[in-house]
């Protein structure tokens, strides 16, 4: 893919491929990013089960901050506890190649987030519709740390 950028983890910030753009729901998406990580031969996993390692097996403390800090950002999860969701989030559509997750918003911040497997790679997308200031404030002031925390669940996940 053009116009990577290595993270230190080994997790590649990527332009967003047009064909994983257009899986999004949203009527409008005002903020994205793709991260891709080498997976090697792990191709028995869906892309849902690849939503569940990342999110589901992280260790309990990730998990809590994750599910808190989408709460402070007015999205609106579901149940932890059942198949419909991946730690809240809706599994909107899934294939055995990708999922695609999703939060409504409080605020007006509506988000999706695509797990879409490759040959050897995994590409994670967060799509994000910012529907007034408040909303577009805020994700200003969380794009930067979301960057950090993306790598790291990826890293951990594909080790998984």
């Amino acid at each position: 893919m053009v116009d990577s950028k290595a993270t230190p983890r080994g997790v590649r910030q990527v332009a967003l491929p047009p064909a994983a753009r257009t899986l999004s729901t949203l009527s409008h998406i005002d903020y994205e990013d793709a991260f891709l990580v080498e997976t090697g031969s792990s191709q028995s996993r869906t892309g849902e089960e690849w939503a569940r390692a990342i999110l589901e097996d992280a260790p309990t403390v990730i998990r809590r901050q994750l599910r808190w800090g989408w709460f402070a950002l007015g999205l609106k999860l579901g149940s932890t506890g059942s198949g419909r969701f991946v730690l809240g989030w809706e599994v909107l559509r899934t294939t055995p190649d990708f999922a695609l997750l999703a939060a409504s918003s409080r605020l007006g911040m509506p988000a999706e987030l695509l797990f879409e497997r490759g040959q050897d790679t995994l590409l994670v997308a967060t799509f994000v519709e910012q529907q007034n200031p408040i909303a577009r404030a805020m994700w200003a002031a969380v794009a930067p740390r979301h960057r950090r925390v993306v790598p790291y669940l990826l890293e951990r996940g594909a080790r998984s």
